[in-house]
């Protein structure tokens, strides 16, 4: 079992320091089903719009992000979840005047992490 807390996990800085991604739980723990991702984004960035081959659940823990598809916009804040299914184009941009936060759960596949 692990227990642990976000800022004991060093943080992968992307976009210059736009945005940080931290990997809470993988394969380095032991999983093999699951990564468990804690994305934070400051104020106005955005994740690339992209897509993959498998689903991701999301869960907004601090602020507030619009969550982009192909077809539509969605806006997500605080308590909101969001489900991307496997090989849909999406984004997400932060859209709030603070840091927003959010855990991204997607199946484990070696090199997905």
């Amino acid at each position: 079992m692990l227990v642990s807390k976000p800022e004991k996990v060093e943080p992968i800085i992307i976009d210059e320091g736009k945005i940080e991604k931290r990997i809470l739980i993988g394969s380095k723990d032991g999983a093999r089903n699951f990564v468990m991702r804690l994305f934070k984004l400051k104020p106005g960035a955005n994740t690339p719009y992209h897509t993959h081959d498998w689903e991701h659940e999301i869960f907004v823990v601090k602020g507030k992000i619009q969550a982009v598809s192909k077809d539509k916009k969605y806006e997500a804040e605080e308590g909101s979840f969001i489900y991307v299914p496997a090989n849909e184009e999406h984004q997400f941009v932060n859209i709030g005047e603070n840091d927003a936060e959010f855990i991204c759960v997607i199946p484990y596949i070696p090199g997905n992490e």
